[in-house]
């Protein structure tokens, strides 16, 4: 009896402690802290949060003091132990959430890859479903594709007919419409239609377009070659002085370009265009200064900032003013989806417009008018003419020798190579990227809301429903007698608004829209995986039974 009543007492010890454990990593997991320390021996002045309060909890509980100086392995508090704890939490985490999406049914899948600073490329899962990180080692299409499908079908998840929607970046092994991921995945799925972060979306409209026109590209490296010149401390304190004696309001610093955010470089153009004689006096100030290779630049931008230059300050300070509206909609955390979609139709409408004479005549005059208040030149400096040969005279020439002359002006240069292909371009990127299908989906899930404007129209509900093959005969007469029912009480009629009811937690589930640091990039993938688990499902990792993660933990140890 008092050897029983002696392993029992040690055995509820035991399970007191590895819950203590367990909850000191998950209250570090849960609140984003390092867990492990760079040196962790018993002369360390700092060990690592785990161990740090661990300690701290020694000091109030002789339990634990007790077995945290325990010799060898009984301390459990080794990496490996550390590691199998959180798997061990992670996973009650993960089959609550399957669980969950085996209930509701429908879901979607929003998969990222990126590469950590040792180079490895590593694949984020999320799943996004409606309820009352793996590593990649193939990076072609069909691994990708391979190993998202492997996932869902080990949790047990009925993908073909229950996946609804696709959320990845806009590179083409995710997004190639016939053999990236998105295109095989729904081969296996067709309702599974691939949506892209709207707001991503439009930034990458800008980036191809740029890309297309050189001219464009151009400008925007000399864009960022002034901001880089300007940040120099010599040039930025005489920037300083200039700006204060002929701006006396609030002083305005140029803007970093962004690589990934273009419709922030609306307010690059706008400060360089209202600053721009405060910025051509001070590189006229340091070119006269001969000072060296400071001046040499100087006077190497003063020749680039020309017409043409101007012309692009316009064009794009009016073409990304537009965007950036539009994009602080996409990225509003009230966002009205069938707003969105108007807005975006009113920007292919606006670029429509730009396009005429009317327009263009007015932005370019507006250019001809900074230049002129700017004493910039007009005309760039044009090539001699090469004289053509006496021999020649009376023939017709086709050939590199042949006299080059300028038979366009710098405005109809502009327009051509410049104006009109960036308009070409943009509109061009809209209409790819914002299809109808995708429009038609934003509509439909705002058709939904009960605080839309568009609540339960028929006509945008059954584009949605076309989509999904709902029975649209059905779905009629569920919609004339929904708009009679409160929508709060939907749910407990279900089988009565069969198809309505589908199509909600189909919206629900599609994803609108597409964690890890510095120095989590040295853990194993493993670790990140769980730590990411129980860091984003905060809410469930915390209202686990620690007395059943003991359970299962001391099952996983037993021989």
């Amino acid at each position: 009896m008092l050897w029983t009543r002696h392993i029992k007492k040690k055995v509820e010890e035991n399970r007191i402690y590895i819950k203590t454990v367990a909850e000191v990593l998950l209250l570090t997991a849960m609140q984003n802290l390092s867990q492990r320390g760079h040196l962790e021996t018993d002369t360390s002045q700092n060990k690592g949060n785990f161990l740090e309060i661990m300690e701290l909890i020694s000091k109030h509980n002789p339990l634990i003091a007790k077995k945290t100086k325990a010799a060898g392995n009984a301390k459990y508090t080794s990496n490996t132990i550390q590691n199998e704890v959180m798997e061990c939490l992670s996973e009650m985490v993960r089959e609550d959430i399957i669980r969950e999406v085996k209930e509701c049914e429908y879901f979607s899948v929003i998969a990222d890859e990126t590469k950590d600073l040792k180079k490895t490329e590593q694949l984020s899962l999320v799943l996004r479903y409606y309820y009352n990180g793996a590593r990649a080692s193939q990076l072609d299409a069909a691994g990708l594709t391979q190993n998202i499908i492997q996932r869902l079908e080990r949790y047990g998840l009925e993908y073909r007919s229950n996946l609804v929607g696709q959320g990845y970046d806009g590179a083409s092994v995710m997004a190639g419409k016939c053999r990236g991921v998105a295109a095989r995945i729904k081969t296996e799925a067709k309702h599974a239609f691939y949506i892209h972060c709207n707001a991503h979306c439009l930034n990458l409209v800008i980036v191809d377009a740029v890309k297309a026109v050189p001219e464009a590209d151009c400008f925007f490296s000399l864009l960022q070659k002034l901001y880089v010149y300007m940040s120099g401390s010599y040039v930025h304190q005489k920037w300083i002085t200039v700006k204060k004696d002929m701006y006396p309001e609030a002083p305005r610093e140029l803007q970093r370009l962004s690589d990934t955010r273009w419709a922030c470089r609306y307010s690059a153009c706008k400060t360089v265009m209202d600053r721009l004689p405060a910025i051509l006096r001070v590189l006229h100030e340091i070119d006269l200064e001969n000072s060296g290779d400071r001046s040499v630049e100087a006077r190497g931008l003063l020749v680039q900032i020309d017409l043409t230059f101007i012309g692009n300050l316009s064009t794009f300070r009016k073409i990304l003013g537009e965007i950036k509206l539009l994009s602080d909609v996409l990225q509003s955390p009230s966002l009205d989806l069938a707003k969105a979609v108007d807005l975006i139709h009113a920007l292919q409408d606006t670029l429509d417009q730009y396009r005429s004479e009317s327009c263009f005549d007015e932005l370019w005059q507006d250019a001809m008018d900074i230049a002129e208040q700017c004493t910039v030149a007009s005309e760039r400096v044009k090539r001699r003419v090469q004289r053509e040969s006496l021999r020649l005279k009376g023939y017709f020439v086709d050939s590199p020798i042949g006299q080059h002359r300028c038979k366009e002006d710098d405005k109809d240069k502009f327009k051509r190579e410049v104006f009109y292909p960036i308009l070409d371009h943009v509109h061009a990127e809209m209409e790819k990227r914002f299809n109808k299908t995708n429009c038609d989906i934003m509509r439909g899930i705002q058709a939904l809301n009960p605080k839309s404007k568009s609540f339960l129209s028929e006509e945008i509900v059954l584009s949605l429903a076309g989509l999904y093959d709902c029975d649209i005969e059905d779905l009629e007469h569920e919609l004339y007698q929904t708009r009679k029912v409160f929508t709060t009480f939907l749910e407990p009629y279900k089988e009565v608004f069969h198809q309505l009811f589908r199509l909600c937690r189909i919206a629900l589930a599609l994803p609108v829209s597409t964690y890890k640091n510095h120095l989590r990039t040295t853990m194993t993938d493993e670790r990140l995986s769980n730590i990411g688990v129980l860091s984003i499902e905060r809410k469930r990792a915390r209202s686990l039974s620690l007395d059943d993660f003991v359970t299962r933990f001391a099952t996983r140890l037993s021989p």
